[in-house]
C-alpha cells in the first residue's frame, strides 16, 4: 500500500495516508478537523537495506531521537 503525505487545507495540520487500491483523494479527511481540503505533498523515497552493508548506517551513531544515523544520510 502505498503511503501519501497530505497537508489539511483548513488546519494546516500534516498527516499520512496509507492509500488502499480502490481509494481515491475526494474520500480523504484531516484527522484533526475533519476537512477534505488537502495537498497531496512531495515526500522523500524510502530505501531498506539488509544486513549492514549499507555505507550511511555503519560507523555513524544514531540521531537524537534514534531515527537516523548521525545526519550520514542527508535527511536530517
Amino acid at each position: 500500500m502505498p503511503i501519501y503525505d497530505y497537508r489539511c487545507g483548513d488546519c494546516g495540520k500534516t498527516y499520512d495516508v496509507f492509500h488502499k487500491v480502490r481509494e481515491v483523494e475526494e474520500d480523504i479527511v484531516c484527522p484533526s478537523c475533519s476537512s477534505k481540503k488537502h495537498v497531496r505533498l512531495i515526500s522523500a523515497a524510502s530505501v531498506s537495506t539488509k544486513g549492514s552493508s549499507s555505507p550511511f548506517h555503519d560507523d555513524a551513531p544514531p540521531c537524537g531521537d534514534g531515527s537516523c544515523c548521525g545526519g550520514a544520510c542527508s535527511m536530517n
